[in-house]
């Protein structure tokens, strides 16, 4: 039907950036704001867990090449994310970029799709942050019941005196030659732990942008001191064993085993398709778009700048790590804390832990402020209530669509396993990437005259690079992702029919909102 490809056009789009008043978001925040909201999405546990266990299966100390490759892979998503962002700077990301490009039922179903990204993102994150809390007080002495801290059916064991989630050490255990049999074992009910962390990241995000923005930053330093903490250690013991380091680096490319994937060439591709994932976030960046100072400058140097950043930690990380041990040791829970206990050093785990709940924290609070800004986009279209879009006279802030989705990703992150939730938080940023790359792509070819602060270079190479690979690597995902996937945008689709389509402010022809179907 023509109407479902109804386009909000973009001199509207663009009123909507330029409102002012109680009822619009406060722009507030800078390009150093913006660089830390995507440091704080990016680095998560990612740098802190796939960094061995793709160089120990996959690439060997070539892990620097893989960690090159999947960020080139970001980098064509990340020059179009770029480009709407200061053309469109508007809260919605990929939903509002695809309604101007690509019509109101693109729109929905990416704004649908970025739920998965956003909401569920949070809710994994709350899952995994309350296991790293719970060992965190372990080593620190304090001793916590286990029935707090896991979904419903999560194990523990009691290892070295405290409670470890069996799925986060069964690894370690399997080196070290113990049977989890052997271990007391409890059963979690209800993860208050993550309950209580989601509820506490949406109260600060009701109080102020800027007041989010500035704990978020805080978190972001903890967690990047961390790893410099790490590079200096383990810098300052390659500089005084360089022929260990050598020894530990060679060979620097395995041989591959015969089977595809392991070491060789195609081991580097491999272990970038896995380490790929943890860069994913810089895209949430381009949420807070509406609340930027001068987002036309500041929304590309947010994106941009903070993928780059992280790549480069990312790869002096894997460089001094795979230095530091050999890499056919590195197929552990916690390797960066195997490689600063070679430095001597003893609270290596610690600071691991440390650096994971300041890791995770961050990453909370920018995805809830992704989810409730693309609601907040999504009401003002009329496409979902109109609460959703009510935005707090004093903290303008969209508080309603906050507490929501606060209340929803707590209950996730409470009631679900982590595995399940992980895997749909992947497939749903991937087909945001997608949509993104397609709408520079379409918008170029459509020859639509807009002002565009930044301009994603060698179109229509960049998107299609970028729409390719993140089809490859939604390819490679499991067919039960795809199944989830499936059934998340049927229901979606039920929701756009019965309630949305009816609502919705460019299929009614507001005077504001002239329709196009063109």
């Amino acid at each position: 039907m023509p109407d479902l490809m109804a386009k909000k056009p973009l001199n509207i789009i663009m009123q909507e950036a330029e409102e002012g008043g109680e009822h619009s978001l406060r722009r507030a925040l800078g390009p150093t704001n913006l660089i830390s909201l995507g440091i704080g999405a990016i680095i998560g546990t990612g740098i802190f867990v796939l960094t061995g266990t793709a160089s120990a299966m996959h690439a060997g100390p070539a892990i620097i090449l893989s960690f090159c490759l999947a960020a080139l892979a970001c980098v064509f998503a990340g020059l179009c994310y770029a480009e709407f962002a200061s053309m469109i700077p508007v809260a919605g990301s990929a939903y509002t970029y695809g309604y101007a490009t690509l019509g109101e039922f693109v729109a929905w179903i990416i704004g649908w799709d970025l739920i998965l990204e956003y909401a569920l993102g949070a809710a994994t994150v709350a899952s995994g942050w309350s296991g790293y809390v719970l060992s965190l007080l372990g080593d620190l002495g304090i001793r916590v019941s286990p029935m707090l801290a896991g979904a419903p059916g999560t194990k523990f064991v009691l290892y070295h005196g405290h409670w470890e989630r069996l799925a986060g050490i069964a690894k370690k255990l399997a080196v070290e030659h113990i049977d989890p049999a052997s271990l007391q074992t409890t059963t979690s009910s209800f993860n208050h732990f993550g309950f209580l962390g989601i509820a506490l990241v949406a109260v600060i995000l009701v109080i102020g942008i800027k007041e989010s923005a500035n704990f978020n930053s805080f978190i972001v330093i903890i967690k990047v001191c961390v790893l410099l903490v790490f590079l200096a250690l383990g810098g300052s013991y390659i500089l005084a064993h360089r022929s260990e380091a050598i020894a530990n680096w060679t060979p620097f490319l395995p041989p591959n085993t015969g089977h595809y994937g392991e070491f060789g060439i195609p081991g580097i591709a491999t272990a970038a398709g896995i380490i790929f994932f943890a860069y994913i976030g810089f895209d949430a960046v381009s949420t807070a778009a509406q609340e930027a100072k001068n987002p036309a400058r500041d929304m590309p140097i947010g994106i941009l700048g903070s993928l780059a950043i992280c790549t480069v930690l990312y790869i002096t990380v894997a460089a001094v790590l795979t230095g530091l041990v050999k890499y056919t040791n590195l197929d552990v829970p916690d390797p960066i804390a195997i490689g600063i206990d070679v430095t001597g050093v003893r609270w290596g785990s610690m600071l691991v832990k440390l650096g994971a709940i300041c890791g995770l924290s961050s990453t909370m609070v920018v995805m809830l402020l992704g989810q409730s800004r693309v609601f907040f986009s999504m009401s003002r279209d009329g496409l979902l209530p109109a609460w959703a879009s009510k935005v707090h006279p004093r903290f303008r802030t969209p508080y309603l669509s906050t507490i929501f989705v606060g209340l929803c990703v707590a209950l996730a992150g409470a009631l679900t396993p982590i595995n399940v939730l992980g895997e749909m938080v992947s497939i749903g940023t991937l087909l945001a990437f997608i949509i993104v790359c397609a709408g520079v792509w379409v918008l170029r070819a459509r020859g639509t005259e807009v002002k565009r602060a930044f301009v994603t270079p060698w179109v229509p190479f960049t998107p299609i690079m970028g729409i390719v690979i993140s089809a490859a690597m939604m390819y490679s995902l499991a067919t039960a992702t795809w199944i989830r996937l499936v059934v998340w945008l049927a229901i979606g689709l039920v929701i756009y029919f019965a309630y949305s389509r009816k609502h919705s402010k460019v299929q009614q022809g507001h005077p504001e909102e002239v329709l196009q179907t063109h």
